[in-house]
C-alpha cells in the first residue's frame, strides 16, 4: 500500500525523499479523476457545439484596467499557503515528517516563508497585470462556449463534491462526528460518493441556469465524464487503503507480513476470534459482534488465473493506520487488515471502465438529449448496488429490508435513469448535422 509518493518511490526507486509524504496518495489519484472528466466533458461539449445543440453566450469585460486587487490578494494568499506549509513541511521535515496530514491541518508552519512567498506572488500578478494596463480602459463583448467553462464547472463540482460527501458519511456515522466533530470534518478519509454527486449536481444544475446551458445536453456530456473520474479515483481508494473495502474473504487468512494465503483448517475462524476485540470495533454502529458467526464473510477462491489479492487483500501500511501491527516496520502507517477482505475499490475500477465505455460507444447513437444521462444514472445505481452486497456499511431498518444508504440512494438513481430514458426517448433535437454522427 501507499498512503502517500514517500511509500511508491521508496519501494519502486529506493530513494528517501520526505517531501513526498506531502502527497497523499489518493489526493493524487482524486485530481487525476478531475483532470480526466476534465479532458472527456470538454471533448464531448466541443462535440455537440459544432452538431449546434450548444450555443455561446455573450459576457461584458472591460479591457486594460491593469492589475485587478481581487486578483492580487487571491495570489497573496495562495503564495502565502505554498511558503507557509510546504516550504514550512521541506524546514521542519523531521518533525513534520511523522504525521504530515496532522502538520497541513495544524497552525504549524514557516511565517517568514509564507509572507516572502505572498510577497512574491501579489507582486508578479501586479506586474504582469500591469503590462497590458491602457490610459484608458474599453469595453468589449466576447463570446463563451460551453467548453470553456469546463474548468468553473470542474473546480464548482469539486468543492461541492467534497462537502457534500463530507456530509453525507458522517450523517452515516454521527457516533463519530459528535465524539470529534472537528477531526471527522476535517479529515481526508470518509467520503461518501452519492454524497458528492448529489450535491455538485446540484451546483451543477445552478451554474447551467446561470449561465442558459442546455442542460440536457450538459447532462449529456457529464455521464461519461462522471464515470470515469469515479473509477479513477477508487484507484486512490484501493491503492491508499481509505477504509472502501468489504467484508472478509473466510478463503484466505493473512500472514504476519499481511500476505493473502489460503485457509487450512480451522485457521480463519481461529483468527477471527483471536481478533473479536478488532472486529467489535471496527462493526460499533454498524452490527453487534458477539461471536465468530456475527462477523460478515463469504468464501470465494481464486481460480488458477488470477492473483489472490483481487479476491483477499489485507491492505497493508493502509492510510488510515487500521487493523494490526506490521513486523519490522516503524512510524504512522505500519498496520494490515486481521484478516483479508474483498477489495472492493477495484472491482469498482474495473465496473466503472466498462461502463464508461459502453456510454462513450454509444453516446453518438443517441439523439434524444438526456437519454445518455439517463442510462449513466441506471447504470451507476446498478453498480453500486451490486457492490454494497459485499461492503460493510451502516443499514436502515425499513420494514423486513435493512438497506444501507448507498444501496437506497442506488434504487432511486436506477428509477430515475429509467424514467428519464422513457421520458426521453423520442425527444430528436431539430438541428443535426449528420456529418458528426460518426
Amino acid at each position: 500500500m501507499y498512503p502517500n509518493l514517500y511509500f511508491f518511490f521508496k519501494q519502486v526507486f529506493g530513494v528517501d525523499w520526505q517531501g513526498l509524504k506531502l502527497v497523499n496518495t489518493f489526493g493524487l489519484m482524486v485530481a487525476f479523476a478531475f483532470v480526466a472528466a476534465a479532458f472527456v466533458l470538454t471533448s464531448e461539449l466541443r462535440r455537440r457545439e459544432a452538431m449546434g445543440w450548444l450555443r455561446y453566450s455573450e459576457m461584458q469585460i472591460e479591457v486594460g484596467k491593469g492589475a485587478d486587487l481581487s486578483e492580487v490578494l487571491w495570489n497573496a494568499f495562495f503564495g502565502f499557503l505554498l511558503g507557509w506549509k510546504f516550504l514550512g513541511f521541506l524546514m521542519n521535515r523531521d518533525e513534520a515528517s511523522a504525521d504530515p496530514q496532522a502538520f497541513m491541518l495544524s497552525g504549524q508552519g514557516s511565517l517568514p516563508l509564507g509572507i516572502l512567498m505572498a510577497g512574491i506572488f501579489a507582486g508578479y500578478k501586479w506586474y504582469t497585470g500591469n503590462k497590458t494596463k491602457l490610459a484608458k480602459t474599453e469595453k468589449r463583448s466576447i463570446r463563451i462556449w460551453p467548453h470553456e467553462r469546463v474548468g468553473d464547472m470542474i473546480i464548482m463540482a469539486a468543492l461541492f463534491g467534497f462537502g457534500g460527501a463530507k456530509i453525507f458519511h458522517n450523517l452515516e456515522n454521527w457516533d463519530d462526528l459528535v465524539a470529534d466533530p472537528v477531526g471527522s470534518l476535517l479529515s481526508f478519509s470518509g467520503l461518501t460518493f452519492y454524497g458528492g454527486l448529489i450535491c455538485a449536481g446540484a451546483a451543477i444544475i445552478w451554474y447551467a441556469r446561470k449561465h442558459r446551458i442546455n442542460l440536457w445536453h450538459l447532462t449529456d456530456s457529464f455521464g461519461p465524464a462522471l464515470i470515469l473520474a469515479y473509477a479513477v479515483g477508487r484507484i486512490g481508494c484501493q491503492v491508499a487503503g481509505d477504509g472502501d473495502w468489504g467484508i472478509l474473504n473466510s478463503a484466505y487468512v493473512s500472514t504476519p507480513e499481511g500476505k493473502a494465503v489460503l485457509a487450512e483448517g480451522n485457521a480463519f475462524k481461529e483468527s477471527v476470534t483471536q481478533n473479536i476485540a478488532y472486529y467489535q470495533q471496527e462493526y460499533s454502529g454498524i452490527k453487534e459482534i458477539k461471536t465468530f458467526d456475527d462477523v460478515m464473510q463469504a468464501s470465494f477462491k481464486a481460480p488458477g488465473w488470477m492473483p489472490d489479492w483481487m479476491v483477499a487483500y489485507t491492505y497493508p501500511n493502509n492510510v488510515l493506520s487500521d487493523g494490526v501491527d506490521l513486523p519490522n516496520c516503524e512510524g504512522q502507517w505500519c498496520r494490515r487488515l486481521p484478516n483479508p477482505v474483498f477489495p472492493t475499490p477495484f472491482y469498482e475500477t474495473l465496473m466503472g471502465l466498462v461502463i464508461f465505455g459502453i456510454l462513450w460507444g454509444i453516446r453518438k447513437k443517441l439523439l434524444a438529449p438526456g437519454m445518455l444521462f439517463g442510462i449513466y444514472l441506471a447504470f451507476n445505481g446498478l453498480e453500486r448496488f451490486l457492490i454494497e452486497k459485499i461492503r460493510v456499511n451502516t443499514t436502515y431498518k425499513l420494514g423486513f429490508w435493512n438497506p444501507t444508504q448507498a444501496e437506497i440512494i442506488a434504487l432511486v438513481l436506477i428509477a430515475l435513469g429509467v424514467s428519464i430514458v422513457l421520458l426521453r426517448r423520442k425527444a430528436i433535437p431539430e438541428k443535426v448535422n449528420k456529418n458528426d454522427l460518426r
